[in-house]
């Protein structure tokens, strides 16, 4: 279907969506293959309209514009096993049960909302979209007005492609966003803060919507002796500064052994001036705050500690530059939320068991860096801490492999998706007993009896 349809008021678009999921069109896999197959087309078509306006609204490099196309891989994974996702599950069914068969049934959960954030509007609203389509669902798409030439873009991409009754867009601020949350859906998924998806989850908690929350959170990254140092330092600073600094999954602060703090420091300059040159302001390679609104949270969170590298500002390109900060202490200001931007602290430890205490004393994060070749103390790290995943020797590239299910724990998210995560995300797996009627075991029938009552022991104790 080719549509270019303005969608109806929010009520009235929930209610032609849950018409048509009723009809039953979404649920079989020629369907479903065929969505998915112009969700790819699409994305291919409009891959550099996407990238210039990504580039418009963050500042961000071409290079890193096209980390947004890592859709068109959860695409692809979808298209090549989504036949054998769908397969009902055989289980197996004991004695009693006989004559019987078991299985777990996946089915689309019918209307789901999935909100984007700004800081990767594209590929964070789309990869969802995904598993909405591969499982059956029909999806309502708010993408983030703080980026305004992407959201024009998608909203183009996605009323060229489907009918709004299957899968629609719909574009506005906050008050928008008010109002697709006051209706009922069969799903939520959320991208963003903290504090709005408290409010989201609050608002599906009135209609009991089961919701996916991808949060953020600050997130560790542990620096051990036994490192090898420059690769270390170089896959710090790409992952801190990509974006600038305005990625969920970016290494928040620094938690540094004390006795390789100083040439961990030479090196992370080093590699800062190698990517970015002596003054990033003029570097193509680096990119700039999404607002005023978040440049001036940014530039008041500089005080928090030394400045030893960057701390230059200006408030016309809402730029600052990569920034590292010493001397910063577990109550300054700087580490009493997610900082997501190109500001680093660095605080150091002497015992293992004290950065993992005091990483345990704080909300779990949505990822947790080590940087460490020993096998013991990177057993010791996952053993001993939480969140909501793990790259050992690297930064950001986990969110890389769409067969690792990615989300948050506890105040960073709840919920995953990715690859058949995110089919298993937008489905409901219901069980099924099938029994025959040629033979009927008398066990369970009164009136009871003495033996019965040792069997029904027997049966309950496993």
């Amino acid at each position: 279907m080719i549509a270019n349809v303005t969608a109806p008021p929010i009520p009235a678009l929930v209610q032609q969506q849950r018409q048509f999921f009723n009809t039953g069109c979404t649920k079989p896999l020629d369907f479903r293959i065929a969505q998915l197959q112009k969700l790819k087309e699409a994305i291919v078509n409009y891959e550099d309209d996407i990238v210039k306006a990504v580039q418009a609204d963050l500042g961000r490099p071409a290079f890193e514009g096209y980390f947004e196309m890592a859709a068109i891989s959860e695409v692809s994974l979808a298209l090549k096993k989504l036949k054998s996702w769908m397969k009902p599950q055989k289980v197996s069914t004991s004695i009693e049960q006989f004559p019987s068969s078991a299985w777990i049934q996946p089915e689309p959960l019918g209307v789901a909302l999935i909100i984007g954030p700004w800081n990767y509007p594209f590929q964070l609203l789309i990869s969802p979209l995904v598993g909405a389509i591969a499982a059956g669902n029909c999806a309502i798409l708010k993408p983030s007005e703080q980026a305004p030439q992407t959201s024009a873009v998608v909203a183009k991409m996605i009323r060229s492609v489907f009918e709004p009754h299957y899968v629609a867009i719909v574009e506005g601020g906050v008050e928008v966003a008010q109002q697709l949350l006051e209706e009922k859906y069969d799903h939520i998924f959320f991208t963003g803060g903290t504090a709005i998806g408290r409010i989201v989850m609050a608002a599906a908690a009135k209609h009991l919507t089961p919701v996916t929350l991808e949060l953020g959170g600050k997130s560790p990254c542990i620096v051990d002796t036994d490192i090898h140092l420059e690769h270390s330092a170089r896959r710090i600073v790409w992952g801190k500064f990509l974006n600038a600094g305005q990625t969920c999954i970016a290494p928040d602060y620094l938690l540094v052994n004390r006795q390789i703090k100083k040439p961990l420091m030479s090196a992370i300059k080093q590699y800062l001036q190698e990517f970015y040159g002596p003054d990033p302001s003029l570097s193509p390679d680096y990119g700039r705050i999404v607002n005023t609104k978040h440049f001036e949270r940014l530039t008041a969170l500089l005080d928090s500690g030394e400045v030893v590298v960057g701390g230059q500002t200006n408030p016309d390109h809402r730029y600052i530059a990569p920034t590292i900060l010493d001397e910063v202490s577990w109550d300054s200001p700087v580490m009493q939320e997610e900082i997501f931007g190109p500001i680093l602290p660095v605080l150091e430890y002497d015992r293992l068991e004290d950065a993992i205490a005091a990483i345990n004393n704080r909300p779990k994060p949505l990822a947790l860096y080590l940087f460490s070749r020993s096998r013991e103390i990177q057993e010791q790290v996952l053993a001993s801490t939480s969140s909501g995943g793990v790259a050992i020797n690297d930064t950001v590239m986990q969110v890389g492999i769409p067969k690792l299910p990615f989300g948050g724990v506890g105040e960073s998210g709840m919920g995953r998706y990715h690859g058949k995560a995110s089919f298993d995300t937008f489905s409901h797996f219901k069980s099924v007993l099938k029994k025959g009627l040629w033979f009927d075991f008398k066990w369970r029938y009164a009136p009871y009896t003495p033996d019965q009552l040792k069997q029904i022991k027997r049966i309950v104790g496993g």
